[in-house]
């Protein structure tokens, strides 16, 4: 009998004390998932919580890079097929989307840029499909509302899509130059029968 009512204590206390978040379908449940992620060094768990462009920004530089990593090591000559691999690794082999946002959140500092302050919020203006969430400190984090109802920050997506427009481009230049690489070879090797 003690034992039950100790657990009783013991749950309404919880109750009282451990609140939920709010859901990702407001502004408010979205920045509390991602002040929660940047506390925990886990950036990859910000990503579903980016607008749809800067998820999608992510996934494009991703792929793009290794596309062009693979069409680095096929074709280039030596020493620039090596330099050019390594400089495109950590992109190239990021596992998806996520893992590219947390390799490029930690170069770009993105991670202490929140860090900075992830204080409580005091607000939400929220008009149509963008809200801006205002925190203790003062700081505006401004969120637009996805196609699935989730609000996703939008404070990278700028430098998202700029990159991805980027190793999009990067992609066609080492494509072309590596189909020039092809043909010299191909021409060295008839020649040299």
């Amino acid at each position: 009998m003690l034992f039950v009512l100790a657990v009783a204590i013991v749950a309404a206390a919880c109750a009282l004390l451990i609140r939920p978040f709010p859901s990702d379908h407001t502004p408010e449940g979205a920045f509390m998932r991602i002040a929660r992620s940047v506390t925990d060094a886990k950036l990859a768990e910000v990503f579903p919580y980016l607008e749809t462009d800067a998820q999608w920004a992510s996934f494009t530089i991703r792929d793009m890079r290794k596309k062009s990593s693979d069409r680095i090591a096929a074709s280039y000559p030596e020493p620039e097929r090596s330099r050019l691999v390594a400089e495109y690794a950590d992109e190239a082999n990021a596992s998806d989307g996520a893992d590219l946002f947390a390799l490029v959140a930690k170069e770009r500092g993105w991670d202490a840029r929140l860090r900075k302050d992830l204080s409580g919020v005091v607000r939400t203006d929220i008009e149509g499909e963008r809200a801006t969430v205002v925190t203790a400190r003062g700081t505006r984090y401004p969120f637009r509302k996805r196609d699935n109802g989730i609000w996703g920050l939008t404070i990278f997506t700028a430098d998202l899509v700029a990159e991805s427009e980027r190793a999009s481009r990067d992609w066609e230049n080492i494509s072309r130059a590596a189909d020039d690489y092809d043909r010299v070879k191909n021409a060295s090797a008839s020649h040299s029968l």
